[in-house]
């Protein structure tokens, strides 16, 4: 098969033929019809990820056709469509009989800690536990997008924030995590506030729902400007970036027993950023983390998305070739872009 292929981390990632995979007893193949660029897969590429071994394919975000069956497999046949969340549980630690396969104890991570989507066909473990069925007009490339930023986002804001209408909530960063969190939100019936550096996305921001947009070039306080607008603080804010500063921005925007939510990934400097305990003291504030959602959500998501509340093709601003694809994600790190790259030609 073709695959997008790297040997060392921050090296030139090739297109380049390597043997099919076979799928364990547990686990399928799909042929892949689209999987997203996701910043991610620029971490594992950086190095910035344990789990990545190499030689490596990356790839997380992706939907596709059934295409081989393990022996134990029962839920699934060949021809079947379907995604799959970007964390797969493993169906028998204690995580994931609590419900909890997005943090499982031995989950499985396409692009991760097996070799990823960036290629014609994908090997899955824990295939009866983790696919998803999609429905059949919905279309591989909307499907690949809400493998990792949509489906983080949609569990962030609805699962850990329980956004409900009438609330207000801040996403700090318009990336396609942040994009996603704000159209969740606003679907939910929330007065969404937008925070980022780009009016160009602003602007779609806005187009997604956003309410209100503040350019963080501009502003140097961005909790008080958010306190402003909202006379006291927001409900839920999320850090869709994964910053210092976002993180200390979207803690202190919050109002009294408000909630934080951390989705964008902090790595290196960033990891261990500062928060402002002594107010999360005072003010009863949550701090939570969002990473991944469980296969067994997908269908509420997905309700959303066929009855018309969720529209998350609007956030696909691109469609690349496998190796047009790959040179993209080597410059990730730059933000540039608006809205979700997918490949959907191999």
């Amino acid at each position: 098969m073709r695959a997008a292929y790297f040997t060392e981390y921050q090296g030139p990632i090739d297109v380049q033929n390597v043997a099919d995979p076979t799928p364990e007893n547990g686990g399928v193949v799909i042929k892949v019809g689209a999987t997203g660029l996701c910043r991610s897969d620029w971490h594992g590429w950086m190095g910035h990820d344990s789990d990545v071994q190499l030689p490596h394919v990356p790839g997380h975000e992706f939907a596709g056709t059934v295409v081989g069956v393990g022996k134990d497999i029962k839920r699934w046949k060949e021809g079947d469509r379907v995604t799959v969340p970007f964390v797969s549980g493993c169906g028998h630690c204690p995580e994931c009989h609590s419900g909890n396969h997005q943090v499982c104890d031995q989950q499985f991570q396409p692009g991760f800690t097996h070799w990823g989507s960036f290629a014609e066909y994908v090997a899955i473990d824990y295939a009866d536990t983790n696919l998803v069925r999609l429905p059949d007009d919905m279309e591989f490339a909307t499907a690949a997008s809400l493998g990792c930023r949509f489906a983080t986002s949609f569990r962030g804001v609805i699962d850990q924030g329980k956004v409900t209408a009438g609330q207000i909530v801040a996403v700090h960063g318009a990336g396609g995590v942040g994009l996603s969190a704000i159209m969740i939100a606003a679907a939910a019936g929330a007065y969404v506030i937008a925070v980022d550096i780009d009016d160009a996305k602003l602007e779609f921001a806005k187009e997604l729902g956003a309410n209100a947009v503040i350019n963080a070039r501009n502003i140097d306080d961005i909790p008080t400007a958010i306190k402003d607008i909202t006379r006291g603080g927001v409900h839920v804010s999320v850090d869709a970036l994964g910053s210092a500063q976002t993180c200390f921005n979207s803690v202190a925007c919050l109002r009294k027993r408000g909630k934080h939510i951390q989705i964008g990934l902090m790595t290196g400097d960033h990891a261990h950023a500062a928060v402002p305990m002594d107010r999360v003291v005072a003010h009863e504030l949550e701090i939570l983390g969002s990473h991944g959602m469980q296969a067994f959500r997908y269908d509420a998501m997905i309700d959303m998305i066929m009855t018309g509340k969720l529209s998350p093709q609007k956030l696909i601003n691109d469609r690349v070739t496998l190796a047009e694809g790959a040179t993209a994600l080597m410059s990730m790190g730059h933000f540039t872009g608006t809205g979700v790259t997918v490949i959907d030609r191999f």
